[in-house]
């Protein structure tokens, strides 16, 4: 049967001359794997062009359920990015951003709320006019709640270590390596309380933008097993700094 849903490009990969297989989070069904045929080549109307890290796309495609592979039929943009794929520092957080999601979006199920929460947030990040070197920062983080380990924004002047396991925030420093300390903790109790319109207004430099993301990918590490190590970090820290 053929299907019609809004998607998210999470990962392309070449597989012959003139195709592509490329993985997307579909509004319908969830994380998907879709060969494109033909794209490759210098006839095909279609430009590879569209099938950039977390572009938004509607899509129509023969799905066939418990096929490890679907084919695609046409697709084309859902929402035309102004700025993401020319501005280097969002071009490149957008590689790191699809490798995460690449990593931690496993599920064929549809999940409507994350699926609504990336798109979203994805817009608002191409509309950015300040604060763009945050806003991973804050995606992460209330990215968790969706995935369903909602961080518990609990800091207080007794509770000031954040614990990356229990999610939550408590009065003695826990024991693993990467625990942020108390300034730290507090930053990231006021990202966990920041509308995506409030990101603008966080003030950190690179060296603490950094540390912050080095505790959250270590959360992430702790909640999702075998999510590796991340190609695109190094070229996200040499942009930042």
């Amino acid at each position: 049967m053929i299907e019609k849903s809004r998607a998210i490009v999470l990962h392309q990969l070449k597989y012959s001359e003139t195709s592509v297989i490329v993985k997307l989070y579909t509004e319908k069904l969830g994380r998907q794997s879709y060969m494109v045929n033909g794209i490759r080549s210098s006839k095909s109307k279609i430009k590879m062009g569209l099938l950039q890290p977390l572009f938004l796309l509607e899509i129509e495609a023969y799905y066939k359920p418990g096929r490890e592979m679907q084919r695609m039929k046409e697709f084309k943009l859902a929402a035309v990015y102004k700025s993401l794929p020319f501005d280097v520092v969002k071009s490149t957080m957008a590689m790191f951003l699809s490798e995460l999601l690449n990593k931690v979006l496993r599920s064929e199920e549809p999940d409507n709320s994350l699926f609504d929460f990336i798109f979203h947030s994805l817009a608002f990040f191409d509309s950015m006019e300040k604060g763009a070197a945050n806003f991973h920062l804050w995606f992460m983080i209330k990215l968790l709640g969706y995935l369903g380990y909602q961080l518990e924004n609990n800091w207080s002047e007794k509770n000031v270590f954040f614990d990356m396991k229990a999610g939550s925030f408590v009065p003695q420093r826990p024991s693993y390596p990467k625990t942020p300390d108390t300034e730290e903790s507090k930053r990231l109790s006021t990202i966990m309380g920041m509308q995506a319109d409030q990101i603008h207004t966080l003030n950190v430099n690179g060296a603490i933008r950094t540390r912050l993301l080095e505790v959250l990918l270590e959360c992430y590490a702790i909640h999702f097993d075998g999510i590796g190590n991340f190609n695109s970090l190094s070229i996200l820290h040499e942009i930042y700094h």
